[in-house]
């Protein structure tokens, strides 16, 4: 009962602040007991019992609220999560890149957004050393990695992950791309180089320059509420490339916006930017956008430049 009791009153404790904070409850649900831990430690470092009293020192103090903010930063993370996405990504939109790249004569540039502690990222520069950069040697992959957390960023930084990071790899992976280095096993350094890390927050700042791929899973589109996720989503469109592609996470919606994102066929959580246009029908609304006519095949590509 008294369990019970102390995960009420945290839950009564984030629907009072997490609206503060430009987020919303109903992504913290299934997450809270991590949050809910973390700001019990807070209150224990304070010398607080009581969750009224902790609102009390954020009423005073303006200078609490970073520290509950990054208490409510949620830190999941696993090498290939999501197989059929990065099924996808790997069979058909890297190559299609590639070809876009290699015809522009320019990198093919990949934002991970919230990327915690690298698994995404590296995932990615694994898929393209493994299927894409021996057929197009000449292309470069970029892939830029952000964050708000430190730690997380220096972990990832690391290179070395649990086995519990590396559950969802495909058959081969483990020994192919990893080292095992005690219980860890770190990434091979061949794909290190693909990736930089920044310690950025979404919700102010965006790495520069413009992107062909934006992975923003599980983060913005969860966590925020309708307003800042407009925000975020505005900034993302900006440094996409025109026909870019932009993945969310498996159960997350795009809120309603100005901008027209189609869904690919047979994964509709990869989702092509097709601008700003005039008012049109819209047939996914789980997309934000139309359903896309265009959508690639396997071993589709198009031929469609950048503007």
């Amino acid at each position: 009962m008294a369990r019970s009791m102390k995960d009420a009153d945290c839950i009564a404790f984030l629907q009072w602040a997490l609206p503060r904070l430009d987020m919303r409850w109903a992504g913290f649900r299934k997450v809270r007991r991590q949050v809910c831990r973390r700001i019990a430690r807070r209150m224990t470092e304070l010398g607080l019992d009581r969750y009224d009293q902790y609102r009390a020192i954020l009423h005073a103090n303006p200078d609490e609220w970073p520290v509950l903010d990054a208490a409510c930063r949620v830190t999941i993370s696993r090498f290939y999560r999501d197989k059929n996405v990065f099924d996808r990504l790997g069979r058909d939109i890297l190559p299609n890149l590639a070809v876009r790249a290699r015809r522009d004569k320019r990198p093919v540039r990949c934002w991970s957004a919230g990327c915690a502690s690298g698994e995404e990222a590296y995932t990615l520069a694994i898929l393209w050393d493994r299927a894409i950069a021996t057929a197009h040697p000449t292309v470069a992959l970029e892939i830029v990695a952000t964050d708000t957390d430190p730690h997380m960023i220096e972990r990832a930084k690391n290179t070395c992950y649990p086995p519990g990071s590396l559950k969802d790899l495909p058959a081969g992976w483990l020994e192919e791309e990893f080292t095992a280095s005690g219980y860890t096993f770190c990434v091979d350094p061949r794909h290190r180089g693909r990736v930089t890390f920044l310690l950025q927050d979404i919700r102010e700042q965006t790495p520069p320059g413009r992107f062909d791929l934006v992975l923003c899973r599980n983060l913005v589109f969860t966590y925020f509420d309708a307003s800042l996720q407009n925000k975020v989503l505005d900034a993302i469109t900006n440094q996409l490339h025109p026909d870019g592609y932009l993945v969310t996470g498996a159960h997350e919606r795009l809120p309603p916006s100005k901008h027209d994102f189609g869904s690919l066929d047979r994964c509709a959580k990869i989702l092509q930017y097709r601008g700003e246009p005039k008012r049109r029908a819209c047939s996914d609304h789980r997309a934000g956008g139309r359903a896309d006519p265009d959508a690639l095949g396997p071993g589709q590509t198009t031929e469609r430049g950048y503007s």
